[in-house]
């Protein structure tokens, strides 16, 4: 359908702090970060900073996409061009392929404007040139042809080849154009009821009463799911440490420990300290749990979190796990033992793409052959950490065999004292289709909505 010219444009600073967010994610940053604290400041509205969230959001996750497009307008190869100008031609031309609501001319007329006012008149006049072409012609680009289905697929769904390949062999095709797509869809605002402090009836109550999208999730029975959401700081009952934003899937990891108060629990890889203070709150803030991360910055983060949220019973040390268990063994070599362990390990988060896009393009199959190999060094590890009869959670938010299903089946093998502990036995009744017939949770954007997460539960026999 044609877009209507007689449609009012957005103003343009939405657009603005897009477009300077993406340089910066260019640069290295990280999208939820920046948004965060980009959109506190902006003074916007919160339908502008709506905006600014699904524009920077939906460029990242099309960027192969538009890349492919654009290469077909553009006189010079896009890894030539001044990586603002790149940016802010992605910036427009996503909203022109993807954003129905958006008129063309506005997308284009604000990108050759805030090219010619940051980067000069030539620079403004090759993005308007390249523009001008791309809106007239983006639609009959052609895809790679179907016959080379991963090539076709990665360019159609904006994904690299390489990660397309590998879910082509996990998934079959037809599952993983599905997966693929789920994985450029928005991604909601989900928010965790802190149970200590309130119950989500209450606040789902004020929610809708402040005027917010606000429906209850599907599995976590302390979830609040927010759509269209800007800056999660002005959110009813954030500030009073009623809830924390937190996705669901992660939610059902904390579940998944299945701790009790009094307990004492020891969180491996703990920052930004989304399961942790989840824990805590499980706890009833009794017990101790034991934050460790070699990010000082993020364990920070976490302790401010627990301020927050009224919780004392966190006690954050940077540090790695590995080097903090063996600093603390006894005179036999035995580390201190806890009755619950959360191995929430480094991966490479591949099942969250809708809240990372940027992750897509950044991730190699190196880093899964890495990643993997520092997973399965701290899984032995801290498992000595578990307490007879005590319970030891792995999980990760990524979807790769070698960083899941492949280092618990070689940690069984050489640790025959642990066991699976079905998951089914732990979760919320209403969670037990996202659990294997091995006992393991398993959550995909593509079947159930959720991030993609892999969390298994092990249990230690009492008589080691």
């Amino acid at each position: 359908m044609a877009k209507s010219r007689a449609a009012a444009p957005r103003p343009p600073d939405a657009r603005a702090l897009a477009w300077e967010i993406l340089q910066l994610v260019d640069d290295g940053g990280f999208a939820d970060a920046l948004l965060g604290t980009r959109l506190d400041g902006s003074g916007l509205e919160q339908r502008d900073q709506a905006l600014v969230t699904r524009l920077v959001y939906g460029t990242l996750a099309w960027q192969g996409y538009l890349d492919h497009v654009l290469s077909a307008f553009s006189r010079r190869p896009l890894t030539e061009l001044d990586p603002p100008v790149r940016a802010v031609l992605r910036l427009a031309l996503f909203q022109v392929c993807k954003l129905a609501r958006v008129p063309d001319f506005a997308a284009v007329d604000t990108a050759v404007e805030l090219v010619k006012r940051h980067r000069g008149g030539i620079a403004a006049g090759f993005v308007n040139a390249v523009l001008r072409r791309a809106v007239k012609g983006w639609a009959k680009v052609a895809l790679p042809p179907a016959s080379a289905p991963a090539a076709h697929l990665a360019v159609r769904f904006s994904h690299p080849t390489w990660l397309v390949e590998r879910w082509l062999a996990a998934y079959g095709e037809a599952e993983t154009g599905a997966l693929l797509a789920a994985d450029n869809e928005p991604a909601p605002t989900v928010l965790r009821v802190n149970v200590r402090r309130g119950d989500r009836a209450a606040l789902l109550a004020e929610l809708t009463g402040a005027g917010y999208a606000a429906a209850p999730t599907a599995f976590s029975p302390l979830g609040i799911r927010l759509d269209n959401v800007g800056s999660p700081s002005r959110i009813p009952g954030i500030a009073a440490g009623l809830c924390s934003v937190q996705g669901e899937a992660s939610q059902l990891v904390g579940l998944l420990a299945g701790v009790e108060p009094g307990q004492r629990v020891l969180d491996a890889c703990a920052a930004p300290g989304g399961k942790t203070t989840h824990l805590a709150e499980l706890l009833d803030d009794r017990g101790e749990l034991l934050a460790l991360d070699p990010n000082a910055t993020g364990l920070e983060r976490l302790a401010a979190q627990a301020r927050r949220l009224g919780l004392a019973a966190i006690h954050t040390v940077p540090t790695d796990a590995v080097a903090w268990v063996e600093a603390h063994a006894d005179a036999s070599g035995a580390p201190p033992r806890f009755d619950c362990v959360l191995v929430d390990a480094p991966c490479t988060g591949l099942g969250t793409l809708r809240a990372h896009p940027e992750v897509r393009w950044r991730r190699t199959p190196d880093d899964v052959a890495a990643l993997a190999v520092l997973q399965r060094r701290l899984l032995e590890r801290l498992a000595d950490c578990v307490r007879p009869g005590g319970t030891l959670v792995y999980a990760t938010c990524t979807l790769s065999a070698e960083e899941n299903e492949d280092n618990v089946t070689a940690f069984l093998r050489e640790r025959s004292e642990f066991a699976i502990d079905d998951a089914r036995r732990v979760l919320p009744a209403g969670a037990a289709e996202l659990v294997s017939g091995d006992g393991i949770l398993r959550t995909f954007p593509h079947r159930h909505g959720l991030d993609g997460f892999f969390a298994v539960r092990l249990v230690r026999h009492a008589a080691t």
